[in-house]
């Protein structure tokens, strides 16, 4: 059966993902939206006890299930302190360059449910005023978040019902081009993850069947390394859906589902990667194998935790990765329709 993918489906879908707030740890609105998608799908979601979502498909056989995981959180920060000419110090949350957030407009999140928007500086903003503002190294100590309110002191600030331990997220800034390129932070996975339901849409529409049952697993915690450190039993094989890393001696672009062979955790299941190649040429696909050597991915804190599982990795390419990302539709949608042929196809044999 061809996979028929609803393109317009996918991007819309996107769309609402990116504009989501969503850093590791704060993820309870963005996994509402997920699991409201899926019951319009006509799929039921549960939740792990930290909160990672499950949604189960029969499959046509019985027997082992396969795993997918893609990931909801993105990087952040998170107010470290409130300091006495009422800016903020923030920790990181994830692994960030502090130069790709800085002017970066932001948004505070309290614990009583209120918002803030801010802007992140260094402590020495401007070249009109501090000799070492341009040479300044880029690190914690010397960044801030400038509240958008009229705060002087850190009481200012404590009125305002902010203090430590607050979320912060990054505005997105997301932009759907008309020549298909889509620019915005945290496509890392939010494109991952509109590949997966662009797959389950067209299982639903087409009425079509995976070979085996599938167990998708939205996870919340990948940026900080635990994102699907627990599978449910069940699981045999687990495709993690992530973004493609582009640049160096990497052969991905923009416009390609990357299937990685080996990253900073080591190589992925042979059989599987191979079937993955296979399948991307017989639908063809624009693939590009790869190596990346700075990066881990929910199947790596998978098998790190224990799991009893073969994994593999692929997503779609996305250029400057964790800064102002990039990517194509065409590697959005050939991910999901390599998803949607594997789901399909019997259990790859074990070399």
């Amino acid at each position: 059966m061809a996979i028929q993918l609803n393109e317009d489906y996918i991007i819309r879908l996107l769309k609402r993902l990116l504009e989501t707030p969503s850093p590791t740890g704060y993820c309870g609105t963005i996994m509402r939206l997920i699991r409201e998608e899926a019951e319009q799908l006509g799929f039921t979601m549960a939740y792990t006890p930290k909160g990672n979502g499950i949604i189960a498909v029969e499959g046509a056989d019985q027997g082992p299930a396969i795993g997918i995981s893609a990931h909801v959180d993105t990087l952040g920060a998170m107010v470290r302190a409130v300091k006495p000419g009422g800016t903020l110090r923030f920790t990181l949350i994830g692994g960030y360059m502090l130069g790709s957030v800085e002017n970066e407009y932001c948004v505070v999140h309290t614990r009583d449910g209120r918002a803030y928007t801010g802007t992140v500086l260094t402590n020495k903003p401007s070249v009109h005023v501090f000799t070492d503002a341009r040479d300044l190294k880029r690190e914690e100590a010397v960044m801030e978040v400038r509240l958008d309110e009229p705060v002087k002191s850190a009481a200012d600030v404590k009125a305002l019902g902010i203090g430590a331990g607050d979320f912060i997220s990054f505005d997105p800034r997301a932009q759907l081009l008309a020549n298909g390129l889509i620019k915005s932070r945290h496509l890392d996975d939010k494109a991952g993850v509109a590949a997966v339901f662009g797959m389950l849409e067209w299982l639903k529409r087409e009425k079509a069947q995976p070979a085996r049952p599938l167990r998708i697993l939205f996870s919340t915690y990948e940026e900080v390394g635990h994102g699907a450190a627990w599978l449910p039993a069940d699981i045999s094989e687990l495709l993690a859906v992530d973004m493609g890393a582009i640049g160096d001696d990497l052969s991905c672009t923009e416009y390609d589902v990357s299937i990685c062979a080996k990253d900073s955790s080591g190589p992925y299941d042979y059989a599987m990667t191979t079937r993955l190649i296979e399948l991307a040429e017989r639908e063809g696909l624009s693939y590009a194998v790869d190596v990346y050597p700075h990066y881990g991915s929910d199947a790596s804190a998978s098998l790190r935790g224990g799991s009893n599982i073969r994994a593999a990795l692929l997503g779609p390419g996305v250029h400057a990765s964790h800064a102002m990302e990039r990517t194509h539709r065409q590697a959005i949608l050939h991910t999901a329709s390599l998803l949607g042929a594997y789901v399909r196809e019997p259990a790859a044999a074990y070399e």
